[in-house]
């Protein structure tokens, strides 16, 4: 069967902060109506590779896409790719390095900002490339897409959390605040999504430190959490997802044919 999805990347959440931050998240979980599982982001605990990692379901050291300055198209096949050659819409509100990856190396601002291209892997784009865009202004971006284009795939990914975390550190009021915040913004969008009947997949990268930073094996810099939320997914609390099932994952909510692997358990 297949669904529509909205896959939520909030750049560098850890998993603690994510379990006492997000109250909104975490009353759909109390209410039975969504699960909240840990992950184990692959290493090296950055950006870039990890991006790579969510929307291929390739480790870094496999992917070629070791550090964030590995600024080139990828060469695997992603979420996107699966699902444009099937025939779905795809759209992403991100990052700037989104784009590179999945659609034009380099980024050229004035050209690649705003993406409306159906034959390319991300065929409707919001791009940014400021770490403190506000990401207020970019869920309405997504939703702007999820309105004008209704894509079947639709990738969110603010990046204010984790430039608190490299500002403040882990331990700071501003860091657990931008978490806050982003879990506020998302309840103005959640429960219309659902509605609509999108799957909604929230998780992160990698997570945080107190020296500001991320690239190690620090409990507090790789585990991010995975909130799911919607009819499709089984909530069974001894699902055991991880980081390169996600790929996999997405493609056969989405109903599409892929060789990723999978979390069946995830599925109902």
């Amino acid at each position: 069967m297949k669904h529509n999805v909205i896959l939520v990347v909030l750049d560098g959440l850890n998993y603690e902060v994510a379990c006492h931050a997000m109250g909104h998240l975490q009353a759909y979980v109390g209410a039975g109506r969504a699960a909240l599982y840990q992950l184990e982001c692959e290493l090296p605990a950055l950006s870039r590779p990890l991006y790579e990692c969510i929307l291929t379901g390739v480790p870094p050291i496999d992917s070629g896409i070791v550090h964030n300055n590995v600024s080139r198209l990828s060469n695997q096949r992603s979420i996107y790719h699966y699902a444009r050659d099937a025939g779905l819409k795809t759209a992403a509100a991100a990052y700037h390095w989104v784009s590179e990856l999945y659609n034009r190396s380099p980024f050229v601002a004035a050209r690649d900002r705003h993406t409306n291209d159906p034959t390319l892997p991300i065929q409707y784009g919001h791009f940014y490339w400021n770490d403190h865009y506000p990401d207020s202004h970019l869920f309405a971006d997504a939703e702007s897409l999820r309105l004008r284009h209704a894509p079947d795939f639709l990738l969110i990914h603010p990046m204010n959390i984790d430039d608190a975390g490299h500002k403040h550190g882990l331990d700071s009021s501003q860091y657990r605040n931008s978490a806050r915040s982003a879990d506020v913004t998302l309840a103005d969008y959640l429960q219309s999504w659902l509605d609509a009947g999108y799957q909604v997949l929230v998780t992160a990268d990698h997570g945080m430190n107190n020296d500001r930073s991320h690239n190690g094996l620090l409990a507090e810099e790789r585990q991010v959490p995975l909130f799911v939320l919607g009819n499709a997914f089984s909530l069974n609390p001894d699902a055991t997802p991880t980081q390169t099932e996600l790929c996999g994952t997405v493609c056969e909510l989405l109903g599409v044919p892929h060789d990723k692997p999978v979390c069946r358990e995830l599925l109902k």
